[in-house]
C-alpha cells in the first residue's frame, strides 16, 4: 500500500529525458526528477522514494530523506511565519512543513528549533506538524516494568528535569538527579523505567536501577578491558564526561562498579587507570 508522507519501495515503469516515472498505486504514476534518480535505475527496477503533496496537491517523489516522516517526531528549524502558521525545515529541498497556529503550544519565531510530530490532517489530507503532544500521548495505561529498556525522545525541559516521550506513546520524567551526559530537546536515546506511580506517571532513568545496573556495567568494564589489552585510562578521579563517553553511565555508578570489581580481585586501580588483575 502506498503511504504518502513516508518512504515507499516503488517500481520504475517508464523513463524520460527529465526523470523516471514510478508506480504509485491508486495515485497513478509520479515523476522522480533526474537529480534524484539513482545511477543504474532501469524500468522494472525499484527505488526507495519519499512521497508528499506539493502546494498544488500534486504527488511528488524524492529520494531525499525528511527529518521526520508521518507518524514520527523530529527536531526542525522554523524558516518563516505567515498568516497560516509557521513553516519548518523538513529536510526536503523546496518543501517546508506547515505547523498551523492551531497546532502550536506557543507562537514560534524564525530560527527557533522545535520538536514536531508529523501527521496527515484528516480534513484536508495535508501533511502538517503539531507541537501539541498531549493529545497524542497517555491514551492508554502505561504497561511497563521496572528496569525495562525503552526508546525516549527528549521533549521538554522543566524545573524538575526533562520530560521525555516514552515509546512514542507516553510522557515520562527524567529528574535532575538522574541526568548525566548531554541532553537536549529532540535527542533520541535509550532509557529505563524507574517506576510507575499510583497516578500513572512514569519516572525514568538513563541507566539500569540497583544491582542489575551494577552487574551490567561490571560486565561492560571487563569486556572493554579485555578488548583494550587489559588497561583503561579511567578511574575514580576521571571526569564525568570521560566516563560517560566510555560507558554512558554516571561517575557515581562507575565508581561503585570498579570498587566492586577491585574487591573481587578482578582489577587493579592506580593513578593512571584500571587494569586487569
Amino acid at each position: 500500500m502506498i503511504k504518502v508522507g513516508q518512504i515507499n519501495h516503488l517500481e520504475v515503469v517508464k523513463t524520460a529525458d527529465f526523470g523516471v516515472f514510478l508506480d504509485a498505486g491508486d495515485y497513478g504514476t509520479t515523476l522522480l526528477p533526474n537529480r534524484f534518480v539513482p545511477e543504474g535505475t532501469e524500468v522494472g527496477g525499484f527505488v526507495d522514494a519519499f512521497l508528499y503533496f506539493d502546494s498544488d496537491s500534486q504527488l511528488v517523489a524524492t529520494t531525499e530523506t525528511p527529518i521526520a516522516q508521518v507518524g514520527e517526531w523530529g527536531l526542525m528549524k522554523i524558516e518563516g511565519v505567515n498568516a497560516t502558521g509557521a513553516f519548518a525545515d523538513w529536510g526536503i529541498k523546496g518543501k517546508d512543513l506547515l505547523i498551523p497556529f492551531s497546532e502550536q503550544r506557543a507562537r514560534f519565531s524564525e530560527g527557533q528549533n522545535v520538536l514536531v510530530y508529523v501527521y496527515t490532517d484528516k480534513a484536508s489530507g495535508r501533511i502538517v506538524g503539531t507541537t501539541k503532544f498531549n493529545k497524542l500521548l497517555d491514551k492508554t495505561p502505561a504497561n511497563y516494568t521496572r528496569n525495562q529498556q525503552v526508546d525516549l525522545i527528549i521533549a521538554e525541559r522543566s524545573d524538575l528535569g526533562f520530560k521525555a516521550i516514552v515509546e512514542g506513546e507516553h510522557w515520562g520524567m527524567i529528574f535532575k538527579s538522574d541526568v548525566f551526559g548531554k541532553l537536549f530537546i529532540g535527542k533520541q536515546l535509550k532509557g529505563y523505567i524507574k517506576s510507575i506511580r499510583e497516578d500513572g506517571k512514569i519516572d525514568l532513568s538513563l541507566q539500569k536501577i540497583g544491582v542489575e545496573k551494577m552487574d551490567d556495567l561490571s560486565q561492560k568494564v571487563m569486556d572493554l578491558l579485555e578488548k583494550k589489552g587489559g588497561f583503561l585510562p579511567l578511574n575514580d578521579k576521571s571526569s564525568p564526561e570521560a566516563i560517560f563517553a566510555a560507558f554512558r553511565t554516571s561517575k557515581g555508578t562507575f565508581k561503585k562498579t570498579i570498587g566492586g570489581l577491585y574487591k573481587q580481585g578482578k582489577i587493579v586501580i592506580d593513578k593512571e587507570g584500571i587494569r586487569l588483575a
